[in-house]
C-alpha cells in the first residue's frame, strides 16, 4: 500500500470514528422529571458527546419493569424507598445512591384566581374532580393524599378524585381542562423560574413526607462508566442549575 493510500485509509478511519456512535446510557426517569431530563441530558451530550436514552413512568411502574429485566442502568426515582428497596435486592450497586433533587407539590388550575394561595379552594369544595396520582405508585401522589389527610379533607375529597397513574398523567388531566385543579409536581409548571399561567398553592412541607427524589446505578449499568459520568453531571453545577431552575430544592 504506497503513502497516498495509506494516507487516504487513514482519512477515512478517522471520519468513521468521528461519526461513529458516543457511548450510552439507558435511564429510567419519574415522570415529574422528564422535562428537566431531556435538558439535562442535552447538556451532558454536549459536554461529553454520551447519549442518554431516558424511558419516563411512575416510580413503581419503573420499579416493576426494573425487576422485571428492563435494560436501564441508572434510575431517577420520585423517592427514597424504591432506590433503597432496589440496594436491598442486589438490582442497585451498593453505596451509588444519592438525593439528586427535593420535589414539591403545589395544588394547580389553569384558571386564574380558581386556587388560592392558602389552599382554601379546598375546603370549599366548588369544583367537580380534583387530580392526584397514584398513591400507591407514584410518591407525588403520597404526599396529595397526606396533604388532604393533614387538612381534615381526605374522606370528603375521596369521591371527587382522579387518579393518574403517574404525575405526568395528572398534570394533563388538569392542563387539558378535564379537571378544574389537581396536585401536581412543581417542577411540571415551573419553567425558568416562573410560574406558569394560571392559579396555585404550593403546599407547605409540614403537609407531608419530605418528596427526596433518589438516584441509584442499576446493576446492568455497573460496567458502563457513563452511568457513572451521567450521576455526577447531575451533582455538578451544570446539572444542579438545570434542576434548581425547574423549582426543586438541592
Amino acid at each position: 500500500m504506497n503513502s497516498i493510500v495509506k494516507l487516504s485509509f487513514a482519512l477515512v478511519l478517522a471520519a468513521v470514528a468521528a461519526v461513529a456512535p458516543a457511548d450510552e446510557v439507558v435511564v429510567a426517569v419519574a415522570a415529574n422529571f422528564a422535562v428537566p431530563m431531556e435538558q439535562i441530558a442535552a447538556a451532558f451530550e454536549r459536554a461529553t458527546g454520551h447519549k442518554v436514552t431516558a424511558s419516563y413512568g411512575s416510580t413503581g411502574n419503573l420499579y416493576a419493569q426494573i425487576r422485571n429485566g428492563a435494560p436501564f442502568e441508572g434510575f431517577l426515582a420520585a423517592g427514597v424507598k424504591t432506590p433503597t428497596k432496589l440496594e436491598k435486592e442486589g438490582l442497585a450497586v451498593a453505596g451509588s445512591r444519592f438525593t439528586y433533587a427535593v420535589g414539591h407539590l403545589v395544588l394547580w388550575s389553569p384558571k386564574q384566581g380558581f386556587v388560592d394561595d392558602k389552599g382554601a379552594v379546598l375546603e370549599r369544595g366548588h369544583f367537580r374532580k380534583l387530580a392526584i396520582a397514584n398513591p400507591k405508585l407514584a410518591p407525588y401522589g403520597a404526599a396529595a393524599v397526606q396533604t388532604l389527610r393533614a387538612l381534615g379533607l381526605e374522606h370528603r375529597l375521596r369521591p371527587k378524585l382522579v387518579v393518574g397513574e403517574n404525575i405526568a398523567q395528572t398534570y394533563q388531566f388538569v392542563a387539558s381542562g378535564t379537571v378544574e385543579l389537581g396536585f401536581v409536581a412543581l417542577s411540571q409548571v415551573t419553567h425558568a423560574g416562573k410560574m406558569e399561567e394560571g392559579s396555585a398553592w404550593i403546599v407547605p412541607a409540614k403537609m407531608h413526607r419530605p418528596i427526596r427524589q433518589d438516584a441509584v446505578i442499576l446493576t446492568k449499568g455497573e460496567r458502563n462508566p457513563v452511568v457513572a459520568e451521567l450521576m455526577e453531571f447531575l451533582r455538578g453545577e451544570e446539572g444542579r442549575a438545570i434542576i434548581h431552575a425547574f423549582g426543586y430544592g438541592i
